[in-house]
């Protein structure tokens, strides 16, 4: 039953996100399922209840949906055709409803599966991946990418969500912090070698741009 469900959801997912250009495609899925099962070996999660979770988890995302509460009533109302059973359909619902980043207000996960595929999540958002997916994403919502004369904190008074802010800017807000947020320690491994490239990124980013370093912005 547990199989037939993965493949289900597999589909769904697909059906809901390949033809996203935003960075939160199928392969974004494909990545944090696969980075999901492998946390969850070393912490001993429960795999199914990460795999269903990471499968779905952005087939409810806000910023693909008419609002929070509609994308988790989709998903919601998908398990619950499926006959998944309710334990299931709340394990699973309460991960995919606090997981996002959120400017970094949402609350922490309780259950190791929630720290799992939260910190599969957060990776894929880091290293070359993270990089790759801050640009398609700040195109694919009109970002500038970088405004060397803006105050950052500036940025910081405006809300997370705000497309005023450009891409080099999230490396700030977001995906440096990352690595400090994260819940288990093999995630910490995988984070560490990613944060750096990101540094090392932003320094010949900063290079190229005439400034002297990346602290400096």
């Amino acid at each position: 039953m547990n199989a037939e469900i993965i493949k289900l959801a597999e589909q769904f997912a697909k059906q809901q996100l390949e033809s996203d250009t935003s960075g939160h495609d199928w392969w974004h899925i494909h990545r944090v399922r696969r980075l999901a099962l492998e946390l969850a070996r070393h912490e001993d999660a429960d795999p199914f209840i990460c795999e269903l979770a990471a499968l779905l988890h952005d087939v409810a995302d806000e910023k693909l949906n008419e609002s929070k509460e509609a994308g988790l009533w989709k998903v919601r109302h998908w398990l619950e055709g499926q006959g998944v059973e309710l334990k299931t359909i709340e394990e699973v619902m309460t991960i995919i409803a606090t997981m996002s980043f959120n400017g970094g207000k949402n609350p922490p996960m309780e259950t190791i599966e929630g720290k799992v595929v939260q910190d599969a999540d957060r990776l894929d958002a880091l290293g070359a991946i993270g990089i790759a997916r801050t640009f398609l994403y700040s195109g694919f919502k009109g970002h500038l990418l970088h405004y060397p004369e803006a105050d950052f904190e500036t940025f910081e008074k405006l809300d997370y969500r705000s497309d005023k802010k450009t891409a080099i800017y999230h490396f700030y807000e977001k995906l440096l912090k990352l690595k400090d947020l994260l819940n288990t320690q093999h995630a910490k491994k995988i984070a560490a070698k990613r944060h750096q490239f990101m540094l090392d990124f932003l320094t010949q980013f900063c290079e190229e741009w005439e400034m002297k370093d990346y602290k400096d912005i």
